[in-house]
């Protein structure tokens, strides 16, 4: 059951966002369903990300205080419900209502299931555990569109009831037992504290000007190369699919460099490559650079989930749901902040974004640095300076 349970683990990295972009390629259809056009039914992936990214800023401290298997079974549990009323829906207020359970679910799973890796993992093995975690990330984010495509030549809502099977069949593994117990005074001001706060901004910045950023590339591939729709598609799941890919060797990276430094190399190589899809002249290089882009990005998130977590703040899945909601966040912010300057000129939707990637995290990173990765003194060692 250990081993289960371990597989279970990861395998919860992948249902969460793969049930929040599995109406992607399906909106068409569901708008077809409920009279609605496919703009308006667009909806459903904002019904689900802002509870989601919201409730993440408390969900990880309620979850410390109740331990990582009650609060698992219960959201997952949670989630298949939510799942098969969508599968069921017969309004479209009944989908939209489903899809903002999905997300209030889904935000008790993410940042336990990290807190409980970070707790049953060697320290010097974290990053690598973190990296495959984020690699799952990434498959249930590519493949979602996919799945929902295939699901949706038959009928749409059988993409909801795999999720819904998925989840209940992961309330049965549930969690690995830790020897972390409940911390039933944990309170939301122990997950706002410098050592959380500064990588949440980062994150923020990060996710907005990296995983954000794809809309502004499916503008730049339409208005200056003229691919269409299903070209678009397909080359931007490069992004996904070199994240996947990249997310464990970039966790052996973490734990031979440290998280600190892997983290402004990410947002670094970030820049460079945000700002090549923006100004290349050659549609290859934008898709190819664009597909690096998932890395960098990969390189930053791991990254910053593995400095938290080898904190010392006794919150720590209540800082991880931080970092994780900051990052969402970002990725709700991106439109309204990139699109503006994208119609104003097309470079300087791309140009900026390289530039807050180059200087905010570097900044943030380096004022906070040793706020994850602090050392227990040796004895008889003189006290650090203050």
């Amino acid at each position: 059951m250990g081993r289960l349970a371990r597989a279970g683990l990861y395998a919860g990295a992948l249902i969460g966002p793969f049930g929040g972009a599995i109406t992607t390629s399906i909106l068409p259809e569901i708008g077809s369903t409920f009279g609605r056009s496919p703009g308006a039914a667009a909806s459903t992936l904002t019904f689900y990300l802002v509870p989601f990214a919201v409730l993440m800023l408390a969900s990880g401290t309620f979850a410390q205080r109740w331990g990582p298997q009650r609060t698992v079974r219960i959201a997952y549990i949670a989630y298949a419900i939510a799942s098969a009323l969508a599968a069921s829906a017969w309004t479209f207020e009944v989908l939209l209502a489903s899809r903002a359970l999905q997300g209030a679910a889904n935000s008790f799973t993410t940042p336990v299931l990290l807190a409980v890796i970070a707790a049953s993992t060697p320290k010097e093995k974290l990053g690598r555990a973190l990296g495959l975690f984020g690699s799952m990330q990434a498959a249930g984010q590519t493949s979602a569109p996919l799945v929902g495509g295939l699901a949706a030549e038959i009928d749409w809502r059988l993409a909801f009831v795999v999720i819904s099977v998925v989840a209940v069949a992961l309330a049965v593994l549930g969690v690995p037992q830790t020897d972390t117990e409940p911390e039933r005074d944990a309170s939301l001001r122990s997950a706002f504290v410098p050592s959380t706060l500064k990588p949440a901004v980062v994150a923020f910045v990060c996710w907005g000007c990296l995983g954000g950023l794809s809309f502004l590339v499916a503008f730049r591939l339409d208005d200056v190369f003229g691919l269409g729709a299903g070209q678009r598609g397909v080359l931007l799941t490069g992004f996904g699919i070199v994240g996947f890919l990249t997310a464990r060797q970039i966790g052996k990276a973490i734990d031979r460099f440290g998280a600190a430094t892997t983290v402004v190399v990410g947002a670094t190589l970030g820049a460079g490559l945000v700002a090549a899809v923006g100004t290349t002249p050659s549609a290859a290089i934008a898709v190819v650079a664009w597909a690096l882009t998932g890395a960098a990005a990969q390189g930053v998130l791991v990254s910053l989930n593995a400095l938290v977590l080898q904190s010392e703040n006794a919150n720590r899945g209540g800082s991880v749901s931080v970092v994780q909601s900051l990052r969402f966040m970002g990725a709700a912010v991106a439109p309204l902040a990139f699109v503006p300057l994208y119609q104003s000129h097309p470079l300087l939707g791309f140009l900026v974004p390289a530039g807050l990637l180059v200087t905010v995290p570097a900044i943030i990173t380096w004022s906070g640095r040793g706020a994850g990765t602090r050392r227990t003194p040796q004895p008889g060692a003189p006290p650090p300076p203050r």
